[in-house]
């Protein structure tokens, strides 16, 4: 049997100054002689004291700390305000670092430190997309430093080349709402409006869904080859209602308003919009459904439009949209049975793959935002009803898993781009990475969700995996030394997170100040703040805070419904369907048509056997004539008046082609040429094909 490393030592008894000290008394045994010595006399004094007592009773018991709480108590104040100052000693790093090698262009390599723009002249996407959590954070001398280049430098109608509709909008139409919300600077505003014009061209479309891409000086749309990306055409509508309100001009609103009308009357199948969608004849062009890249901020939109400006119909797509997630798209992982959120490439009805983007990991927090409204249930519960309750479950096993993306992956702690989940019951891993899959674009979608699930729920559990995946952001994204310009300190992507140490990729995402490095910032802050209250603020797909908005009374209203689209949908079948009775009427009289014409064809060429048969016989006759050296003309003479009598009496002498008939041989020859004549080449068929595919289209 092992000893013990430790024993206790012998020796001498303790002091007896120690033992005689008096022992620390309770504080329910003190507050006892203190009522015992010096308890009044009088009764109305005792009263007094009494009251007093238990006032003091009833704030100890309610405003003390808790037991979670005191454990997160330092000797320097909370634990939480010590985190949220990390956090934003490295968005300052950043952003010195960026404002010093590169400041006002729109890329940065943070390891090279050089920065560059997308066109001619900066669209300011870095500075722009960064202003609201300068605001957050309190960077004052930082926050008006980017409002002067603001102000000064960025002017978009001297942009002339195309940009993104969705990313600009999202970024810096949001960026520059978010920052006149926040600080009620005007300059902003007017910088918005100026955007927002220059934007509304791309949704001059025949449907009404906006064109991928669109020059802000010209106007000039550019569509996408492959049809407009759902969740770009479907995340445009929280920017430009708000940018409506603010100014009163309806056009803004009904543009948005249009596209979502197109693309419900697409009619997604369970609610649930493949990712393509043409902005001509607004129809899907693709059956791939995911809810990554090209899907997510779809289903996003649907619910905070609803939130946003209370209007019912987003809640009904929205719940319908749920509803199938929940049937067609959710399934477990083996061996530890993660809950994920897969992808049919082809459609509902085909089969489902595994794959995950780390995009998708904002799921959690949208469902935990669709199930309490943006109240913490601590303050409203969600009592039975069983929608919000699904919600909420579902939210907390994303979330869950979202964690995992990042705690499981070796050496780093950071989540790939993609992972693909393991459904068979031989496996020993949850998920795979492929190669290509595994780099970090320092993405936010985790971060966000583990700040959803905290604020509405309370659970510190959520902030405990937050600092982790901090820590290790901070830890494998930071540029080591002896790399660039300077050795400041600064963050980079990574090009893949399973080996030690990850390779580098030097960029820097705007996400990564802008939403990444705000949103753990805001879940380690205790700060009450109403205009970030998620009771009253909606943030938009970029981390861009935006208020709810009341149109009750006001100019601005859906002006669609579901069920006017439906109507319009049942129209269009029976109309289709009368097309197509006509057609295959059409195709059966074609059809006979067809067989008239074939058997007309083939007496035709019967017909003409027995012309070149006769036409033979006539040559060989000739040939014969000039090997026995028989008068040619003369036999030729016999022949023709016996072939020409045949053909007669068999109703088959052709037309005469001059005005004096030729020999019947010289006219079978001159046909069977003029046919010949015009039967194409294989060159001249390959261009009549091209020619009929381009008439058309």
């Amino acid at each position: 049997m092992l000893k013990p490393r430790w024993n206790a030592k012998k020796g001498p008894a303790l002091p007896l100054y120690y033992k005689d000290k008096p022992k620390r008394r309770s504080p329910l045994s003190n507050l006892t002689n203190f009522m015992h010595r010096y308890t009044p006399h009088s009764s109305k004094m005792r009263l007094r004291a009494i009251f007093a007592l238990t006032v003091i009773f009833v704030v100890y018991y309610f405003l003390a700390p808790s037991a979670s709480q005191r454990r997160t108590r330092g000797a320097f104040g909370n634990v939480w305000d010590k985190r949220k100052l990390e956090v934003k000693e490295v968005f300052l790093e950043s952003w010195r670092d960026y404002s010093r090698h590169a400041w006002g262009n729109d890329i940065y390599h943070p390891v090279t430190q050089t920065g560059s723009n997308m066109g001619t002249t900066p669209l300011g996407w870095i500075i722009v997309d960064s202003l609201d959590t300068l605001h957050i954070m309190g960077c004052e001398e930082e926050f008006n430093t980017a409002k002067s280049w603001v102000q000064y430098e960025l002017d978009y109608a001297k942009y002339d080349r195309p940009v993104n509709t969705f990313e600009t909008t999202i970024r810096m139409l949001g960026g520059l709402l978010s920052a006149y919300y926040l600080s009620e600077d005007e300059l902003f505003l007017e910088k918005a409006v100026g955007l927002g014009e220059r934007l509304l061209p791309a949704f001059n479309s025949p449907s009404g869904i906006p064109y991928s891409s669109v020059n802000l000086k010209t106007g000039k749309v550019v569509p996408a080859s492959d049809g407009a990306s759902t969740a770009e055409m479907s995340t445009l509508q929280l920017e430009f209602k708000y940018l409506a309100l603010l100014t009163g001009e309806n056009l803004y609103w009904e543009k948005v308003e249009k596209a979502m009308k197109a693309v419900d009357a697409a009619r997604p199948e369970a609610g649930l919009a493949p990712i393509y969608i043409d902005p001509i004849k607004g129809k899907f062009k693709s059956s791939n459904i995911r809810l990554g890249s090209r899907g997510d901020s779809y289903y996003e939109y649907l619910l905070k439009q609803y939130l946003q400006t209370g209007e019912d119909i987003y809640l009904d797509m929205y719940k319908e949209s749920f509803e199938g997630i929940n049937k067609y798209l959710i399934s477990k992982s083996h061996p530890s049975g993660l809950t994920f959120i897969g992808e049919r490439p082809e459609g509902i009805s085909g089969s489902m793959s595994n794959k995950m983007d780390h995009l998708v990991c904002f799921f959690g927090g949208l469902f935990a935002l669709g199930a309490t409204d943006g109240i913490p249930i601590t303050k409203k519960p969600l009592s039975e009803d069983k929608f919000r309750l699904r919600q909420l479950k579902l939210g907390k096993e994303l979330t869950e898993t979202c964690y995992h993306m990042f705690h499981d992956v070796e050496p780093t702690g950071l989540s790939p781009e993609i992972v693909v989940f393991n459904t068979e019951t031989t496996g020993i891993r949850d998920f795979t990475i492929k190669q290509a899959d595994r780099h970090n674009l320092q993405r936010p979608e985790t971060v966000e969700t583990l700040y959803y699930l905290y604020k509405l729920t309370g659970d510190v559990k959520y902030r405990e995996w937050g600092y982790e995946i901090f820590q290790s952001f901070a830890k494998w994204t930071k540029v080591p030394v002896g790399k660039g310009k300077d050795d400041n300190p600064r963050y980079t992507s990574l090009n893949d997170v399973t080996v030690d140490p990850p390779t580098l990729r030097d960029n820097m995402e705007s996400f990564w100040l802008a939403e990444t490095l705000k949103y753990l910032y805001l879940l380690f802050d205790d700060t009450e703040n109403a205009k970030l209250n998620l009771g009253n603020a909606i943030f938009n797909t970029e981390a861009h805070p935006f208020p709810k908005l009341n149109i009750k009374g006001s100019n601005f209203h859906t002006g669609w419904s579901r069920e006017e689209n439906r109507i319009l949908l049942t129209k269009e079948k029976e109309k289709q369907s009368e097309s197509e009775k006509k057609g295959k009427s059409l195709n059966v009289q074609e059809s006979a048509k067809d067989t008239k014409h074939e058997k007309e064809d083939k007496e035709s060429t019967i017909k003409t056997g027995k012309v070149a048969e006769d036409s033979s016989k006539l040559d060989s006759a000739k040939d014969t004539s000039m090997d026995t050296n028989e008068p040619v003309d003369d036999r030729n003479v016999e022949i023709n008046k016996k072939v020409a009598e045949e053909l007669k009496q068999k109703h088959q002498l052709p037309q005469a082609k001059h005005d004096v008939a030729q020999p019947l041989d010289e006219q079978v020859r001159e046909v069977n040429q003029e046919v010949a004549a015009e039967i194409p080449d294989d060159a001249e068929v390959g261009q009549l094909d091209r020619k009929r595919n381009n008439d058309l289209n």
